[in-house]
C-alpha cells in the first residue's frame, strides 16, 4: 500500500509562493497518474491538479497559471509549485494517485496547512 507524507506548506502573503513536496513510498509512484487535492475550510475535497503517467497535466480553472505539479523520480516525490497565492488557495493540501480509487481511497496523508493572507 502506497504511503504519503506531504510537506511544505505555511502562511504566506497573498501573491506570494510555496513549493509543496509528497514523499511516496509503496507501489504506485511511477504506474499511475498523481493528483493534488485540497480541501478548504467547510468544503469538500476537491482535486486541483493531475500529473499522467505520459506527462501531460490538467489543472482546474482556478489554479491554471498559477500552479505547476511535477515529480522528482529520484525523489519519489509529487511537487506542486505555487505561485500568485490568493486567500482562496487556503486549504489542506494532499496528494494521492488518480483517480483516489480503491487502496487509493485508503491511503491519504495527513495533508499540509497552506493558509494565504491578504
Amino acid at each position: 500500500q502506497v504511503q504519503l507524507v506531504e510537506s511544505g506548506g505555511g502562511l504566506v502573503q497573498a501573491g506570494g509562493s510555496l513549493r509543496l513536496s509528497c514523499a511516496v513510498s509503496g507501489s504506485g509512484f511511477s504506474r499511475n497518474a498523481m493528483g493534488w487535492y485540497r480541501q478548504a475550510p467547510g468544503k469538500q475535497r476537491e482535486l486541483v491538479a493531475v500529473l499522467t503517467t505520459g506527462g501531460s497535466t490538467d489543472y482546474v480553472d482556478a489554479v491554471k497559471g498559477r500552479f505547476t505539479i511535477s515529480k522528482d523520480y529520484a525523489k519519489n516525490t509529487v511537487l506542486l509549485q505555487m505561485n500568485s497565492l490568493k486567500p482562496e488557495d487556503t486549504g489542506v493540501y494532499y496528494c494521492n494517485q488518480f483517480p483516489a480509487v480503491g487502496s487509493a481511497a485508503r491511503s491519504w496523508g495527513q495533508g499540509t496547512q497552506v493558509t494565504v493572507s491578504l
